[in-house]
């Protein structure tokens, strides 16, 4: 195979003159196209001679880079000619890519992550982390050449193998790994997304999904816990369910602005103001510490929730959004107005609790089904 014809070039544009200075240049050629590639070198004419720098100061290190980018030049083509894929335009790519081949795609992944996890909560730090650290153990990811469809797929398996569900692989990880090829692709470190061949199932739905029974919920609340840690965290459930508060918004709870057995405020994340009675339930875990919840991190939160529902018997990876979900769905199922509902979760519109909650009410449905099927049995 005919190789490529390498050359440094001065003011192609012919732009130079004795007070302004003109690009020197490396000029590729393969059949009959050629293809120009910057050096960052500008010089007047008369420091431009037989291809050499010269009459300047710092002459020996600028023609010492301009062989480090000849070598480099050569060295790319020379890889994408043993590969078979040698080609023009895409070679300015593949020397970029060859910058950063110390960097490895994990390392990369590390530098985005400072720049993506700046100025968020705790939370969102700790999932990152949590990513990094299973990435780097894992081990089978690590330098860009690694990121194929067929380490996609295993690192799929290797989630599945945990006994992790569709929604937390996606959410938890694969969604992370193809934010970070996509940064690679812009930045020209890599050529393609495994992800526009592989099919990873995202369970979309789950997080419909994500609460408890009434019975479920009843045997969490009643469930002696065998430590004092996780009947906190238990504690904390129960008060989220009973409140529908977030995570956040039980944060910053505030005994003291309770009126007359109302707690209103505002919603950390959006801003919206909600309210809702502080039913006795809650009120007796109030009491118990003081008027002030045992709160812990959510990262911490969310894994002993994973205890306290196994001391319970319930087999479901509840977190701490499964108890604003669970409040609300009891609510409804208990027959309470859904604008009611919107309130007590803060929502700007009677329409998004519908949209979130439309789905959970099957419970409801079966109820009132089984009061018709009773009338008709009885006429």
């Amino acid at each position: 195979m005919k190789q490529p014809v390498m050359k440094f070039v001065y003011d192609r544009r012919k732009v130079g003159s004795s007070k302004h200075e003109a690009a020197v240049e490396l000029r590729v050629t393969y059949g009959r196209s050629a293809k120009y590639l910057s050096t960052g070198v500008r010089l007047l004419p008369k420091q431009w001679k037989d291809g050499v720098v010269r009459n300047r100061a710092d002459s020996v290190e600028l023609n010492e880079a301009l062989d480090a980018i000849l070598i480099k030049a050569r060295k790319a083509v020379n890889a994408m000619m043993e590969r078979g894929n040698f080609s023009l335009s895409e070679l300015p790519t593949y020397l970029k890519r060859s910058d950063s081949v110390q960097k490895t795609f994990l390392q990369f992944c590390e530098e985005r992550t400072r720049v993506r996890v700046y100025g968020k909560k705790g939370d969102t730090c700790a999932r990152y982390e949590r990513w990094l650290r299973w990435m780097a153990e894992w081990g089978k990811i690590v330098f860009f050449a690694d990121v194929t469809d067929v380490n996609i797929i295993e690192m799929d398996k290797a989630l599945a193998a945990t006994g992790m569900k569709n929604y937390s692989k996606w959410n938890n990880y694969h969604r992370f790994m193809n934010s970070f090829i996509l940064d690679a692709i812009d930045e020209g470190l890599l050529r393609r997304n495994p992800y526009k061949w592989v099919h990873i199932e995202k369970d979309k739905t789950h997080g419909l999904h994500k609460y408890l029974t009434l019975d479920e919920f009843r045997r969490i609340e009643r469930t002696i816990m065998p430590t004092e840690s996780l009947e906190r965290v238990r504690d904390l459930f129960v008060f989220q369910t009973y409140t529908c508060l977030s995570y956040s918004d039980m944060q910053k709870f505030d005994a003291g602005e309770i009126k007359g057995g109302v707690y209103t405020s505002q919603r950390q994340k959006t801003g919206q103001e909600f309210t809702f009675l502080l039913m006795d339930s809650a009120q007796r875990i109030l009491d118990k510490y003081g008027g002030r919840l045992p709160l812990i991190s959510n990262v911490k939160y969310n894994f002993y929730l994973k205890a306290v529902a196994q001391n319970a018997k319930i087999d479901k990876p509840i977190t701490s959004h499964w108890a604003r979900h669970t409040g609300a769905t009891i609510l409804l199922n208990e027959g309470v107005d859904m604008e009611v509902v919107a309130k007590i979760l803060g929502h700007s519109s009677i329409r998004e609790t519908r949209d979130t909650y439309a789905k959970l009410l099957d419970t409801t449905v079966a109820k009132e089904m089984a009061k018709v099927e009773k009338k008709i049995a009885g006429a």
